[in-house]
């Protein structure tokens, strides 16, 4: 504990805004993997599934928007701690009655939830760039990467909550168990987070939230078809899948994609050792690299399943490609947006950046239940490469150098 207390004050700062984004992403992965297992149980459709998440995707375009201003104006520990009290209504409003759960009813609460990411995760990432030293790019890198990485890691532990969760308790008795433990973290935040990170300088007008930056669209439009592209099968009909064609229960689907989403984690933390990034390095060439690796990838994947090629190891061997490779493409974007956005009134840049991110997530989970429902999962997978191929030709557009 004396070491800790002798850290640097943007050390301590670093490590509690860290600390936040986790206790976030636990409860955030297992809300997600709790609604999908235990809806899908109760006989609802893949698309009424995926519905269940349209106010979530939706209200997070527009809180990155929105947030990204206020962060600048008000403080990133504002807006972060705003996301945790939100969070904690949220999960609180869904421990009522199993009667009370209708489709609007749940749609409503997964929008609050989704205000209380986007405000946690740009207010997360915003702060990396007030608390590292201007031209300190490996530094950057990797404190984005641990971040990332590590939330990653994280949420793929609350899927595996989620699962469990269902499986030792109810509906309810998961939500209140989850709220609890966030208020706490809430009340400590409020007490530790310093008062005046983030906030910019000059205080912005409300028309300053698009990005005036050509780099910073370009990279927000990359980063729109790359997250479709993972969503359009991850969210709704990889699970749904799994669970019809493979007869796995609830705890055997928690858990895998819980280890998918540690590993990918895990993956990204390590992603600046795998790119070594420097003043000569060029976005546009890595970005294009790593993304047309993960189309070849996602094809081997979509033909395996289109033609029946021995389908579970193709899906389960190609999903752990493909989760290492995308987090790879993602750890650098990443990297990209904290590196390009302006430090005064960060939170606007990565704000508008993570709209577009919250836009493909968007497209992906509702795409993920239609398609899976018409079409099947080897449909899902086609539009997937088809946002990746796009993805890498946006990327070409990218600055030369950093």
């Amino acid at each position: 504990m004396t070491r800790l207390a002798n850290l640097p004050a943007d050390i301590k700062q670093y490590l509690i805004v860290t600390g936040n984004y986790w206790a976030f992403t636990l409860t955030d992965g297992a809300l997600r993997m709790l609604v999908v297992l235990h809806f899908h149980a109760l006989g609802y459709s893949p698309l009424s599934i995926a519905m269940l998440f349209l106010f979530y995707e939706i209200f997070g375009v527009v809180t990155n928007l929105v947030g990204g201003y206020l962060g600048a104006r008000l403080g990133l520990n504002k807006t972060m701690n705003i996301g945790l009290a939100i969070q904690v209504a949220a999960l609180f409003m869904l421990a009522v009655p199993p009667e009370w759960l209708s489709v609007a009813y749940v749609m409503m609460a997964q929008a609050l939830s989704g205000i209380a990411k986007d405000l946690n995760k740009m207010s997360a990432k915003s702060s990396i760039k007030m608390l590292v030293a201007s031209g300190q790019e490996g530094t950057l890198f990797k404190w984005v990467a641990i971040l990332t990485g590590s939330k990653n890691a994280l949420k793929g532990v609350g899927f595996f909550l989620g699962g469990l969760l269902l499986t030792l308790m109810s509906f309810k008795g998961a939500m209140l168990t989850m709220a609890a433990t966030l208020l706490v973290v809430w009340c400590f935040s409020i007490y530790a987070l310093k008062n005046d990170l983030g906030k910019a300088k000059n205080k912005p007008k409300f028309n300053e939230i698009f990005s005036k930056s050509s780099s910073i669209n370009i990279l927000s439009a990359a980063r729109l078809f790359l997250f479709g592209a993972r969503d359009v099968w991850f969210v709704v009909a990889l699970p749904v899948f799994l669970s019809q064609a493979f007869d796995w229960d609830h705890w055997t689907v928690g858990a895998f994609l819980a280890s998918w989403v540690i590993g990918y984690g895990a993956v990204q933390s390590f992603a600046p050792k795998i790119i070594k990034l420097n003043k000569q390095t060029s976005p546009s060439a890595e970005t294009v690299k790593w993304a047309s690796l993960l189309a070849l990838v996602t094809l081997a994947i979509t033909l395996a399943i289109g033609f029946e090629w021995a389908v579970k190891p193709m899906l389960i061997g190609g999903l752990m490609l493909f989760g290492v490779l995308f987090a790879i493409n993602s750890s650098l974007h990443s990297y990209l947006i904290v590196s390009m956005a302006d430090a005064d009134g960060v939170s606007l840049d990565v704000g508008f950046y993570y709209m577009a991110n919250a836009m493909g997530r968007l497209i992906g989970t509702v795409l993920s239940g239609l398609v899976f429902q018409l079409y099947g999962l080897a449909a899902c997978l086609a539009i997937s490469l088809l946002f990746i191929i796009i993805t890498a030709f946006i990327s070409t557009k990218l600055p030369k150098q950093i």
